[in-house]
């Protein structure tokens, strides 16, 4: 497993993903070794720790994103870890975290177990046959707000705002006697190891799975081959890469964390650091009278050349009211 890349002249800064099943014992003791291990490389980003594996995204220098794959190959378990890297001109998470969840992806049913069973998984350079298929229903298992800044041609969105969404949507729009042939990706490949390890429970015997997701397909696929359509959100303050798996044209909103596109910036419901036209009415007044200092707190840091902490990525926060069926389609309300 290599962790080399070519050696631009700039974005000095790499990204790395990765995740695995297996099961891992005494999740707490490992999350502290770890944390330590990845503050002292001065690495910083998310990782997530279950008793089915591991899951996460750290950025950092080239040496030290070295070091940290060196210290998961030293663990028998993670032995073939293969992360996807890239590189980016700053660093896109603002501190090191390290987390113990009852899944590192949550679908909220019990008994599955990707490291049994799991779909074919099919490389990028076959990727194109097969959801070319007429025989064959391409499923997007990210959230809507994912699929609404791009997906695949003709591939239909599995869920709304949440992956534990997708055992209904099995349950409402998919038959294994009418639906012999199911392709899915999603942005690594971590929810279709879930997804499809579902259908294969639930009786669906042709099952595949893009190998790595949507990233791997970008870097391996060349843009005139390619049935990509959009740009694809990853979750760091890059929001969204283009075919060429550089930083896209969204920003994200502050309140909500949906992308926003560069006409949903025009908006006049669009206020930075606020509100954006997918959540301005649906927000608390105490919501938005601390976001609105919030904002005010960061332009002061950015005016004076200091660090804002957190001022891309911001923790989910509930909005005082749900985000209706429309905006979750990637549609503004009126």
């Amino acid at each position: 497993m290599s962790s080399s890349l070519p050696q631009p002249q700039k974005k000095s800064i790499v990204v790395a993903s990765a995740y695995k099943f297996v099961q891992l014992d005494n999740c707490e003791q490992m999350r502290d070794r770890l944390l330590q291990f990845c503050q002292s490389q001065g690495l910083k980003g998310t990782l997530l720790l279950a008793s089915e594996g591991i899951n996460g995204t750290v950025a950092g220098p080239q040496t030290s994103v070295d070091n940290l794959l060196q210290f998961f190959r030293d663990d028998p378990r993670f032995s073939d870890l293969n992360p996807k890297l890239s590189r980016a001109d700053e660093a896109p998470f603002h501190r090191m975290k390290v987390k113990v969840k009852a899944e590192i992806v949550t679908m909220g049913v019990e008994a599955i177990d990707p490291s049994r069973q799991t779909g074919v998984h099919v490389d990028p350079q076959d990727w194109n046959a097969l959801i070319r298929d007429p025989e064959v229903l391409t499923i997007d298992t990210r959230n809507q707000y994912e699929y609404a800044i791009g997906t695949f041609q003709n591939a239909i969105p599995s869920c709304s705002d949440n992956f534990h969404e997708f055992p209904q949507f099995v349950s409402e729009n998919l038959d294994p006697r009418q639906h012999r042939k199911i392709a899915m990706f999603c942005t690594g490949g971590i929810r279709c190891e879930k997804a499809s390890a579902y259908l294969l429970e639930r009786g669906f015997e042709e099952v595949y799975q893009l190998n790595g997701g949507i990233l791997n397909y970008l870097e391996e696929q060349s843009a005139e081959n390619s049935f990509w359509e959009g740009e694809c959100f990853v979750f760091d303050a890059r929001v969204a890469v283009t075919d060429k798996l550089e930083p896209g044209s969204h920003i994200m909103c502050y309140a909500c964390r949906r992308p926003l596109s560069e006409r949903d910036c025009q908006s006049e419901q669009y206020q930075p650091g606020v509100a954006c036209p997918y959540c301005c009415d649906r927000l608390s007044e105490s919501q938005r009278a601390s976001f609105v200092e919030r904002w005010r707190q960061a332009q002061i840091a950015e005016s004076r050349k200091q660090k804002h902490v957190g001022a891309l990525m911001p923790d989910r926060q509930p909005l005082a009211k749900p985000i209706s069926g429309d905006v979750l389609k990637g549609r503004a309300p009126d």
